[in-house]
């Protein structure tokens, strides 16, 4: 006992050493993950202790693999699904508040939801570690928009990062947050759906413990009042130069130099996988700047500006570099890129569009032959929206048409042949205020469709305002009991939205549950008929499970085939 009293010390060390030893053997072996999965783990591996999301695509399984990871559950780390994203993104900030890594994950448009404590989160600055990461999704494959949220972070004067492959993603995630903590600023990681949806083999590097949390020596660094503010606001302008001089150190951003100097590249985050591409051998004959830390670096930028006779900036979303180039630089020598067509102004980049600007020639697939018609998205086939939309058309048959205003979800695609239903999806929970609006031009009656996921993310604002107008609308929450659009994540809806509805104001006698089914058609009709006719607010739930969820949960418990209704 008194020889292991004396070596205490000694014992424990040895123990640590054969412990990070396996797991440095461990962490030799490569994983094959998507991006969205490079991140999630690694920021598991780096202290993470939440992680906040709206689904979305293409940034939903970021949270879904930390949801299944036995390492997270080991771990207690929180993985909840949020209303939306401004909830994910405050509750992340407060996890950040309590001195703990904390993640809030969204697409790009969800970042405009989260604007406001996104923005003002670069004045109260972070605590713990703090990572908000916006997926793009230039071409617009699921999308409304093909918006560019390095524009967000550049608003917001807070540090970029954006990879340009899985390996980049994983270490930016480590390096995100230590650089997070260290600067007590919150960091943006943007990715684009090419990588947040392609696999890699990802090496990990060990794990850390989470933060062990406490308070910020300065306990009204979170409160933006006014005279607080204005100097968190200086504050943060100091800091810009400190964020410059990191992204011109940063490992992520390299100069590669090159003998051909009638061309200079700047290749932004996946970007130069698809210059890399058109060079199997991965030797470009120009000087090449790999940026993937933003604020951009100034000095490199102004070398190879001034090594080259052309600088050509290729980047997946908007010219924002582009743009800062021309305005750092002035007018000069030819800058390339979206702006002036050398890059098509829209749509998603990939190394064709790289090869044209570069004046090589590439293998081109065949023509799609003319007899092979275009097959669009439509409703899976016992879909209980496709039976509410057609009582729907139905009801409406006496009106005149483009009365319905809907939103973003599966029953959009309620606007395609045959039913050709709706007449508006422009953001989420824009269905009911749109309708309060046209009630108030004449157009009466006025109906909005909304899910019931989408209904707790955006619309129960918009029924609030209905109810304190008196507005003539019909409101139409279509409960599948679930997130169906994007996976089946478990909807903030569930088994509230009649209580949510008489809690808002809206009248009992005007609150209906209908079941979407054939067979109850012409009674869902009537109500429907019934309720636009009403001169105030009313809302109708047609209520049944997604015909997929229903499907997984049949398989899980019965392990029986699919199901069809």
């Amino acid at each position: 006992m008194e020889w292991f009293a004396k070596n205490i010390e000694k014992l424990i060390s040895f123990v640590n050493y054969i412990r990070n030893f396996n797991q440095n053997k461990f962490m030799e072996h490569k994983l094959l993950l998507l991006g969205d999965e490079a991140i999630a783990q690694g920021a598991i591996d780096a202290g993470l202790s939440g992680i906040y999301a709206y689904p979305g695509t293409p940034s939903t399984e970021i949270t879904e693999y930390v949801q299944r990871s036995k390492e997270a559950h080991e771990k207690n780390i929180s993985s909840e699904w949020s209303a939306n994203e401004k909830t994910a993104m405050e509750t992340a900030l407060g996890m950040s508040y309590a001195g703990k890594r904390a993640m809030a994950c969204m697409k790009h448009v969800g970042l405009n939801v989260a604007a406001d404590p996104f923005i003002n989160s670069a004045i109260t600055g972070a605590h713990g570690g703090l990572i908000v990461v916006s997926a793009d999704d230039p071409s617009m494959h699921s999308s409304q928009n093909e918006q560019d949220s390095r524009f967000y972070g550049k608003f917001a004067m807070i540090p970029i990062l954006e990879p340009s492959n899985q390996q980049e993603a994983y270490d930016m995630v480590n390096y995100g947050f230590n650089f997070s903590e260290k600067m007590k600023i919150p960091v943006l990681l943007r990715i684009t759906t090419r990588l947040a949806h392609s696999r890699a083999g990802v090496k990990r590097n060990i794990s850390k413990e989470q933060n062990k949390g406490g308070l910020h020596d300065n306990l009204k660094q979170f409160i933006l009042l006014p005279a607080i503010a204005r100097k968190q606001y200086k504050d943060l302008l100091n800091k810009q130069s400190e964020f410059e001089k990191a992204s011109e150190e940063s490992s992520f951003n390299k100069y590669i130099a090159g003998e051909d100097k009638k061309l200079g590249i700047i290749a932004c985050g996946i970007a130069n996988n698809y210059l890399m591409e058109n060079y199997p051998d991965r030797k470009v004959p120009y000087p090449v700047l790999k940026i993937c830390q933003y604020p951009v670096p100034k000095k490199i930028i102004e070398k190879i500006y001034d090594e080259c006779d052309e600088i050509l900036v290729l980047e997946d979303g908007y010219p924002l570099v582009e743009e800062l180039l021309k305005g750092l630089l002035g007018k000069g020598k030819k800058i390339k890129g979206r702006l002036d067509g050398t890059i098509p102004r829209d749509g998603e980049l990939n190394p064709n569009i790289v090869a044209t600007a570069l004046g090589k020639d590439f293998t081109k697939g065949k023509e799609i032959p003319e007899f092979i018609a275009g097959r669009p998205p439509s409703l899976c086939r016992g879909c209980s929206h496709n039976d509410t939309f057609l009582a729907l058309n139905e009801a409406m048959s006496d009106y005149s048409k483009g009365r319905v205003f809907s939103d973003i979800g599966c029953y959009t695609l309620s606007a395609l042949k045959p039913l050709e239903s709706i007449n508006s999806c422009v953001d989420m929970g824009a269905s009911i205020t749109m309708a309060i609006g046209a009630a108030d031009a004449g157009m009466i009656p006025a109906v909005a469709t909304i899910g019931d996921s989408t209904f707790t993310h955006s619309g129960i604002t918009g029924l609030l305002d209905a109810v304190n107008n008196k507005s003539p609308i019909t409101i139409l929450i279509l409960d599948n009991l679930t997130t169906a659009m994007t996976g089946g994540q478990k909807s903030s809806a569930f088994g509230k939205i009649e209580d949510i509805c008489l809690g808002v104001g809206v009248e009992k006698e005007h609150i209906h549950i209908i079941k979407p089914l054939i067979k109850y058609h012409e009674g869902n009709v009537k109500i429907i008929k019934e309720e636009l006719a009403y001169k105030g607010v009313s809302v109708i739930i047609p209520r049944r499970e997604c015909v997929q969820t229903l499907n997984k949960r049949m398989r899980a418990k019965h392990k029986i085939k699919t199901v069809s209704l």
